[in-house]
């Protein structure tokens, strides 16, 4: 009888989750959400002390390395109760970051932190890799269960990545991999995968030199209130802002201008209460890719993305707008995006929600509302259930509403679909779309409970979605 218990504690809980779905009936509802939302999401508040730099010899010659100065500022900020460590003008060379708590980084106007490219500046910390646990390079800049810590100010964080540096580890000859060279991720890639699969203890998948894994550029780790404002982002090794199973996140006025391989925007990964506003991508990858981890780290460690307000960003360049996905195994529910614009020949899709069987998940309560959309390339809105390798955790996708959406300069698709027939996309409404320049309607296969009101493409009707 013991062997059955978890099998019926599984099928309850399957039941009341279920019990608990209920699809939105009207934008008013997820719009009450968002309310309700924001006044959660607080800015951390610092003590009014300033910590200069160049107090703990730092030198902003851009040659001069800065490591040693930026931890003792830090850290003796840190020890008397917080504040700022303020970066003046000029160009600061540095290896990782590591913010404590109560501690605001901030850039002064004309100031630049530039980061090393010698891998040995890196020290070997536990982070998340594609949404893989393991050992291997700090991010630019860290933080390990930390609260109330901060970047600001209208100074540059400048990742040094180029062709020659970081970005040939991915493999590609168009980013610079020759067989010539050492470095390619690869085969430390295929392991951490291999290693994720046994179940191996998190904290024994150790990576570092000789694998190739490139470091991230901001990653809080388990840490609280976590704010970024006003700086310009640029030249990631790999993904840009990467917050991991954080709580309260606001992020405001932040441009990100970076065209690496992987190099997403802002990649929050399993936090919960998350709000991006007035901000700017132009990318190499997804400009904003909402994730809860890979395969059986995401599902066993069991967190989703919840809670996340994008509002009045621009998106350029990038393989998606807003996305959810692909390192989604954890779910994610309560996804509201208002207010964006989007317009690049270069941007794939407008919204998309990409996962597979390997990695299953439930993704519900996606809400997609006053978006404006000049140019894009494949599809307007995207669901696919095929992403990468198949597996036997089939995932779920489920109340996802579009509302007042405008498209000028249409691609291949206004919507495209790819599902499970076991598994379709369900409850999807799609309200106040006037679509142009789209070369195909739609293309969809598994699709339930699809509402359609006012909606346009090329100026007909479109009141159906069928295979």
């Amino acid at each position: 009888m013991k062997k059955y218990i978890p099998l019926l504690f599984a099928l309850v809980l399957s039941v009341a989750l279920s019990a608990q779905y209920k699809p939105w009936t009207s934008a008013k509802q997820p719009l009450k959400e968002i309310k309700a939302l924001k006044k959660q999401i607080k800015k951390p508040e610092f003590r009014k002390v300033d910590y200069l730099i160049t107090d703990f010899g730092a030198v902003g010659d851009g040659k001069t390395k800065n490591t040693e100065a930026f931890k003792k500022a830090i850290e003796k900020c840190n020890a008397e109760g917080g504040g700022r460590v303020v970066v003046p003008n000029g160009v600061f060379l540095t290896g990782a970051i590591y913010l404590k708590s109560n501690v605001n980084l901030h850039l002064s106007d004309g100031s630049t932190i530039l980061f090393s490219q010698d891998s040995n500046d890196y020290p070997i910390v536990f982070t998340r890799w594609e949404g893989m646990e393991c050992m291997n390079y700090s991010s630019l800049i860290y933080a390990y269960e930390e609260e109330n810590i901060a970047v600001t100010g209208k100074g540059t964080l400048d990742g040094n990545s180029d062709n020659d540096n970081w970005w040939f580890w991915c493999g590609a000859t168009k980013y610079g991999y020759n067989e010539s060279r050492p470095g390619r991720q690869n085969p430390a890639r295929a392991k951490l995968h291999e290693y994720m699969a046994q179940r191996k203890p998190a904290r024994e998948r150790v990576f570092g030199d000789g694998w190739y894994l490139r470091p991230n550029f901001v990653q809080p780790y388990k840490s609280k209130n976590f704010y970024m404002a006003d700086v310009l982002v640029k030249n990631s090794p790999m993904w840009n802002l990467n917050p991991v199973l954080c709580e309260n996140v606001l992020i405001e006025r932040v441009k990100v201008i970076s065209h690496g391989p992987n190099n997403d925007g802002f990649d929050p990964e399993a936090c919960k209460n998350v709000w991006i506003k007035d901000s700017y991508f132009d990318t190499g990858d997804d400009c904003i890719a909402i994730k809860s981890g890979r395969d059986e780290d995401g599902r066993d460690i069991g967190r989703p993305a919840e809670n996340h307000i994008i509002e009045n960003c621009e998106m350029k360049d990038g393989h998606g707008g807003v996305v959810i996905g692909s390192e989604i195994a954890g779910g994610a529910k309560n996804i509201y995006a208002i207010g964006n614009v989007m317009d690049s020949k270069n941007l794939d899709r407008a919204l998309r929600i990409k996962t597979s069987s390997s990695r299953g998940g439930v993704i519900e309560n996606v809400f997609f509302y006053n978006t404006k959309v000049g140019a894009y390339k494949e599809a307007a809105v995207r669901f696919n259930m095929h992403y990468e390798k198949p597996g036997n955790h089939i995932p779920t996708m489920r109340n996802i509403w579009v509302e007042n959406l405008t498209v000028d300069k249409g691609g291949k698709y206004a919507v495209f679909s790819d599902a499970y027939e076991s598994s379709p996309v369900t409850d999807f409404t799609m309200i106040n779309a006037k679509m142009v320049g789209v070369q195909i309607p739609y293309k969809v296969d598994y699709m339930k409970n699809v509402t359609l009101k006012n909606v346009t493409v090329n100026g007909q009707p479109l009141t159906e979605l069928k295979p």
